[in-house]
Order: C-alpha cells, then sequence, then structure tokens
C-alpha cells in the first residue's frame, strides 16, 4: 500500500489480545502508528500485540477496561490520551460470542453478548468523538460480521449484535461526515482465529466449501481492510466484506 497516510498518529484498537486484534497490531504498527492496545483480562495476549509492534521498531502501550461499563472508557481514552496522544483511529474490536438457542439463553447471557459488542463500541464512540470533531477529523472502524449481515442460528445474540454494530456504523457516517469523521465496518467471515477454533472440523469444511475462495481467511486479511479503511479518505458508511466471497453485497 503506497503512502504513509496515518504515520505518527494514534489508532486505539479495542479487544487487542485476540487474534484479529495482535493482526490489527501489527499492520497498524508497520504504518508508522502510535498503537494503543486494549484488552479486558487477557494481559498476555495484549503484551503479545504490542510485541509485534516493538520488534519492527514501532510505539505500542497496552490498557486494560472492561468497555461496558461508562467510567472503564473514560479512564481508558483519557490513558491513550496521555500516553500516546488523540486517538484520531478508534476500531471497535471487542467482542464474544455465545452459541446455542435462544430459547436457552439466559438474560445475562443475552445482555453480556450486546453489552461487549455493542454497548462497548457505542461507549468508545462517543467517548472518541469529541476530540475529533473538534480536529475535524478522525477514523472510526467497527468489527462486525457476515452474522451481522446474514444471521447466523443458534447465535442470534451475537448477529443482533452484530448487525447493530452495522447500523451504528451507517447512522454515525451521516451524522459525523460534516465533520470530517469517516465511520466505516468490517465484516468478516470464517477467519482463522481461536474464537473459531471451537468448530468441529466438519463444521469448517462445510463452511469453506460455501465459501468461493475455498479457505478460511486469516486475522492479517482483516487487518489490511482495517489500515485501507482508515487511509481511504473519501470512504464512509461502507460494510467492507473481508469473507472469501460467502456473503456477497
Amino acid at each position: 500500500m503506497a503512502g504513509d497516510a496515518g504515520e505518527g498518529k494514534t489508532v486505539l484498537v479495542t479487544g487487542a489480545s485476540g487474534g484479529i486484534g495482535q493482526a490489527l497490531a501489527a499492520a497498524f504498527g508497520s504504518r508508522g502508528r502510535r498503537v494503543a492496545l486494549h484488552y479486558h483480562s487477557n494481559g498476555a495476549g495484549a503484551l503479545a500485540a504490542a510485541e509485534k509492534v516493538w520488534r519492527r521498531g514501532g510505539a505500542a502501550e497496552i490498557f486494560q477496561a472492561d468497555l461496558s461499563k461508562e467510567e472503564d472508557v473514560e479512564r481508558l481514552f483519557s490513558q491513550v490520551e496521555a500516553a500516546l496522544g488523540p486517538v484520531q483511529t478508534l476500531v471497535n474490536n471487542a467482542g464474544i460470542a455465545w452459541q446455542g438457542l435462544l430459547t436457552d439463553m439466559t438474560l445475562e447471557q443475552w445482555r453480556r453478548v450486546l453489552d461487549v459488542n455493542l454497548t462497548s463500541a457505542f461507549l468508545c464512540c462517543r467517548r472518541a468523538l469529541g476530540p475529533m470533531i473538534r480536529a475535524k477529523d478522525g477514523c472510526i472502524i467497527n468489527i462486525s460480521s457476515i452474522w451481522g449481515q446474514a444471521g447466523a442460528s443458534c447465535e442470534a445474540a451475537y448477529s443482533a449484535s452484530k448487525a447493530g454494530l452495522i447500523g451504528l456504523t451507517q447512522a454515525l457516517a451521516q451524522e459525523e461526515g460534516p465533520s470530517g469523521i469517516r465511520v466505516n465496518a468490517i465484516a468478516p467471515g470464517l477467519i482463522d482465529t481461536p474464537m473459531n477454533s471451537r468448530l468441529s472440523p466438519e463444521a469448517l469444511a462445510a463452511f469453506t466449501q460455501d465459501t468461493p475462495l475455498m479457505k478460511m481467511g486469516s486475522p492479517e486479511d482483516v487487518a489490511q481492510a482495517a489500515v485501507y479503511l482508515s487511509e481511504a479518505a473519501f470512504v464512509t458508511g461502507q460494510v467492507l466484506g473481508v469473507n472469501g466471497g460467502y456473503v456477497m453485497n
């Protein structure tokens, strides 16, 4: 990718301890970004993400927070701003899954999935937007899913939360465009991550068989898309499918 449009700017990646989060860290770090890496409980994973940046001579720090709590989000952003400067790119990547029949799901389980996957993005977007609006510049990237576009059996809460991220993305793109802020989403398909390692070999084979490119994606595929969206000056309100053709719009 030519040029370093974001060099020297700060990017905050939530949920940076997982496979996609670590790939995001490495990709943005390689572009000269100052990378703030959030984690909730997996500090070792976040440290591994930071090390991917440090090995390339980049700047990265890790920060702990429960993003479902308003006070934690405020503390996170204040710490990032003090350490690395204002957040010019926010990547809402934090997420969890729950599999099972909707009739077996408790209200507590439903709320937890929505809190982690959608409410956290709302809180982070709301906190990030003030400085972005004042600067008349900023970029938000929400990591959704193909199941936010098509829905998945036995993943109702996950699908609802990821669909909500798409709605949030397009509403904010309209709302914040006049302030020079771009808001986009990425909808990954089957990606080779620990979250998908729970799938049986038979399920993985069936999924790849139904994917036109006949393979799983990598975390790096998602990270490359995020870097593109962070630098694409005339792209906003879009949902970029990184799914091997499984869902086509």
